[in-house]
């Protein structure tokens, strides 16, 4: 409780209206052991508080002096005050040096504060009002007179501020009536900023951990069975053979010894070693268990229940986050966790070591943990594909040379004249200068690609079931193997509309159970379909205005004199046109994110998890969409919707639909594919996460107007909770599975176009580990530690991604690719079983003189082209049907379809049969989940069994006792 005023135990009311007068802070403690004397109940409770001198805010002091803090509640021991400070002013510490800051909540302190009322105590504040009076009476200069609009903005503005302090009195003191032990601390290096410190003292956090079931490591230890001879000498060579790549932190191997781990009961207190209670509740389970409280308590205003989310989006608090353990860096640091981390996880210099994925858990909680243990176990399945994928394109490149359809379309003795690429100013071609795309595609489409796909569908199941078993592992080692998820608080958005819909129905008395139901939620999914269907439909505006932007510059470059522009311009135009994508692509994906937030909102979701699966799904079906749909464009209908000469198909006037290359589109799907993917990992992923903190950072100093050195010397005068109210507020982990859920995406989905995709992907990931490891630890704010067994709802979108990418890679290679047509014109056309003649089997005839009028294109110099030929399968024009579609592209198209449907039943009958063959739960670690259940039945048998015995003494004792009695009495 604060008092405006200067004071000390046993001093007048005068002394106190003085100190009143000057603008002094006090810090108000009650000592319920000083005998008082009778002096009436008033001047009893006036007398019973015992006040310390505390100076207020000086300009001029920067300094922050640790009495500066009102302590709203009082510690279990009384003697804490009296020992002296155990650690630094400037540690996660209240004042005193001894009780440990479990959580910080911030609120904005006006500058020039009214006096404030303190409601709980009647008597100080009548006290108070009356001392105020008679200032008023004995001033001898009145008031300068005010405007009255100003005068009113002001009064408007004060009574915001003391309603938002009424609420946080209210929700302080429901804080201290739940145990918690509560610091503020204004006037401090941070101008306009309040902290209220909380700690959770010993009984607090024996009451919730017992009432969140957190399992705790009980004295009793067992020994790990490694399994039988053979694995056990495995797993030796394995450890012996990686022993390198591990860091300081060896937590990622089985240890030998277990600690029996148990839910936490203050009846069975005897069962754990509470020998330090100063660590057996780690500052993780501390910060979980204070969110917790957080969480459900809320003060009432009105009829409004408003809970810690409410007063933070009303501008109560500010912010709210658990402190880190201590600093990184320099000579006097003590060691902590974050320090140990920061050396042996956030250094660029360690990328090819584990991770210490148990110190990250130990750290961050499960949810953390779990997440960077899947990115490793998908970085570490990415080495596999990625050799395998440069293995295809290195034999890609080792049989360009004998490629039989590059060798002809490169032979410049088949003067092979092509039709034109657009009407009028497009002249026809020779087939040659199509050489060195031909040569380019066979790199990514050549016989290995069938293979690869079939390897990388088989590679998302091996990955899927190592992340299982892997994940059975953890929540083996860290007590996870029981643990089910409770269900959630309501959300205060949830209960707001409940609220209002109950004070609309109260007249009726049909309604006795209020909810939210899908007719009162029915206005909301129309409004998630229509915007959803409109922000689709963006994408594919978006694509076709690229679309149109090719066909265009093809025309005006076509148009140009200069030979140069000529002779690139389908380099050009696929270039600029990959790059104007993925602008399109990264400014869209944080529009789409915005939306799907809000989108979520109107949805009003009961729960946090049910907010947070929603929000994902719909973030995902955007993103993916805007991702994938320029993609999905190239490789299954550019060039398909373009007619034939002299029958094209045309849009917006008179611009024709674009054509794909001789050798195919796959060489462009290769390149959209390669500039996409590496834009949105280097510009997207590590050039915001890095640039943006940077540029925030960089902002700061300009605002406060210190150079580095000063704001180095100023950050060392800085408290622990101080530091981290700078620090960027965490934002949680759905940015970071959403960018390594695209980029997915992007190695299953169409890997058979670029089998470099996995190569990229383990460069990037090797580099994003690292860089998510430094933003969390020394950048971010420390996130709560929310507890979880799995990933949650990206297990099911990592799953329907590996099975969706067998289809459409089954569709890639039949219908973008000229596997099948190769296939089909080799055991069926070739007069001698090979691919000699493709090329000329492969084009169709087109009589010049067919062409519409005014599309005609310019005849060349020095000949004169009758013929003209263009890659379709169409019967010629002296056939009885003329430009149909002929008996080879239904030959074509039967054994595409044929292809799909026994690749894809191939292999996903493969790819079930290994998750058949893989059981999710390792052998023994199921042994080991077996033998800790009966370990702890016979610890609770030996437990019973030493009760009744001593049962059994005690009433021997009595008995003997009584006996005792009689005799002497006889």
């Amino acid at each position: 409780m604060e008092v405006e005023g200067n004071s000390n135990t046993g001093r007048t009311g005068a002394s106190i209206g003085d100190a009143l007068e000057s603008g002094k802070t006090f810090l108000v403690q009650s000592n319920p052991e000083e005998q008082l004397p009778d002096l009436g109940e008033e001047a009893k409770m006036w007398q019973k508080e015992k006040y310390d001198f505390v100076p207020g805010e000086d300009k001029d002091q920067e300094d922050v002096n640790p009495t500066t803090a009102g302590d709203l509640a009082h510690t279990e021991d009384d003697n804490i005050s009296l020992k002296g400070p155990l650690h630094s002013d400037l540690g996660p510490y209240f004042w005193d040096g001894q009780r440990r800051i479990d959580y910080v909540l911030t609120y904005s302190v006006v500058k020039a504060p009214r006096a404030r009322r303190v409601p709980s105590n009647s008597f100080i504040r009548s006290l108070r009002e009356s001392l105020n009076r008679s200032f008023r009476h004995t001033r001898a200069v009145a008031p300068p007179e005010k405007d009255p609009e100003i005068d009113m903005q002001e009064q408007r503005l004060d009574h915001h501020e003391d309603d938002m302090h009424f609420q946080r009195e209210e929700f302080e003191q429901k804080l201290a009536d739940m145990g918690l032990e509560l610091e503020r601390e204004e006037g401090t290096k941070v101008p306009g900023v309040g902290f209220l410190k909380i700690h959770a003292p010993w009984s607090v956090l024996c009451r919730e951990a017992e009432f969140m079931k957190l399992k705790m490591p009980t004295k009793k230890k067992y020994s790990v069975n490694p399994g039988s001879n053979i694995v056990e000498k495995i797993n030796v060579f394995i450890n012996k053979m990686t022993a390198h790549f591990y860091t300081r932190v060896e937590d990622n191997r089985m240890h030998s010894e277990k600690h029996l781990s148990y839910p936490f009961s203050r009846e069975k207190q005897h069962l754990f070693d509470l020998s330090d209670r100063d660590s057996f509740f780690n500052s993780k389970i501390r910060s979980l268990i204070v969110f917790e409280i957080l969480k459900r308590t809320k003060c009432t205003k009105a009829k409004y229940n408003i809970g810690m989310n409410n007063l933070i989006a009303n501008g109560v608090y500010t912010s709210a986050y658990p402190l880190h353990d201590g600093e990184t860096e320099g000579v006097d640091v003590e060691p902590n966790d974050r320090k140990l981390l920061y050396e042996e996880w956030a250094s660029y210099s360690l990328f090819y070591k584990y991770q210490p994925i148990g110190l990250i858990r130990k750290y961050f909680g499960e949810k953390v943990g779990l997440y960077f243990a899947w990115l490793g176990v998908y970085t570490q399945m990415l080495i596999p594909a990625s050799i395998v994928g440069v293995i295809v394109f290195l034999y890609g490149c080792a049989t360009v040379d004998s490629n039989i359809p590059s060798m002809e379309i490169c032979d410049e003795r088949n003067n092979i004249s092509m039709c034109p690429l657009c009407d009028r100013p497009c002249g026809y071609w020779s087939l040659v200068t199509a050489c060195g795309t031909a040569r380019a595609s066979h790199l990514f489409d050549n016989s290995a690609t069938v293979f690869f796909s079939i390897f990388m569908a088989l590679w998302a199941t091996m990955f899927m079931e190592h992340w299982k078993r892997r994940q059975m592992r953890l929540n083996y080692i860290w007590g996870l193997t029981g643990f089910e998820e409770e269900e959630d608080h309501p959300r205060a958005e949830y209960e707001f509309h409940v609220l209002q819909k109950k004070l609309k129905n109260e007249n009726s008395s049909k309604v006795k159970h209020h909810k939210l139901t899908c007719r009162d939620r029915m206005p909301a999914y129309m409004t998630i379909l229509i915007t959803m269907v409109f922000m689709i439909l963006l994408t594919v505006a978006i694509v076709l205005g690229v679309v149109l932007y090719r066909i265009s510059i093809t025309t005006a470059l076509q148009l140009s004199s200069a030979s140069a522009f000529r002779s690139n311009i389908r380099a050009t135009v696929k270039t600029t046109a990959a790059i104007i994508n993925l602008i399109a692509i990264i400014i869209m994906d944080e529009i789409y994110g915005v939306v799907a937030h809000w989108l979520t909102v109107k949805e009003v979701p009961k729960t946090d998890k049910s907010f947070e699966e929603r929000l994902i799904f719909k973030t995902f079906v955007l993103k993916f969409a805007n991702a994938f749909t320029p993609i999905v464009y190239l490789a299954f209908f550019r060039g398909r919707l373009v007619g034939r000469p002299g029958n094209y198909l045309y849009v917006v006037g008179s611009y024709r639909m674009e054509e794909c290359a001789h050798a195919g589109c796959l060489m462009e799907l290769c390149i959209q594919l390669c500039i996409t993917m590496l834009g949105k990992q280097l510009i997207q992923n590590n050039l915001f996460e890095i640039g943006i903190p940077k540029l925030k950072k960089l902002i700061r100093r300009l605002k406060s107007k210190q150079n580095s050195k000063q704001e180095e010397e100023f950050q060392k005068t800085l408290a622990c909770h101080q530091k981290d109210y700078f620090l960027n507020p965490y934002v949680g982990l759905n940015p970071e599975y959403m960018e390594m859920i695209i980029q997915y995406g992007m190695v299953t989905l169409f890997v058979a176009s670029f089998p470099l995709a996995p190569l990229f992907a383990l460069l990037n990931n090797i580099i994003e580990i690292r860089l998510d490891a430094k933003k969390f630890v020394t950048e971010s704010r420390r996130p709560v530690a929310a507890r979880a067994k799995d990933i949650g709802i990206w297990y099911n979108l990592l799953r329907g991604l590996s099975k969706v990418a067998v289809i459409v890679n089954a569709f890639v290679i039949a219908f973008t690719s000229d596997f099948i047509p190769r296939l089909v014109y080799q055991y069926m056309y070739s007069p001698d079983g090979t691919l000699h003649g493709f090329v000329n089997h492969s084009l169709s005839y087109f009589n010049v003189s067919d062409f519409q009028n005014n599309t005609d294109p310019p005849q060349p110099v020095g000949y004169r082209v009758e013929i003209c030929r263009y890659k379709d399968y169409r019967d010629p024009p002296w056939s009885d049907t003329p430009y149909e579609l002929s008996r080879e592209f239904w030959n074509i198209l039967a054994g595409r379809l044929a292809f799909v449907i026994i690749f894809q039943n191939v292999v996903m009958l493969m790819t079930d049969f290994l998750d058949w063959l893989i059981p999710d739960i390792p052998k023994d670690i199921s042994l080991q989940i077996h033998k800790e259940k009966n370990l702890v039945v016979e610890l609770f048998m030996k437990e019973e069994q030493g009760k009744r015995l001593q049962r059994k003494r005690q009433s021997t004792e009595s008995l003997v006792q009584s006996r005792h009695a009689q005799a002497s009495d006889c």
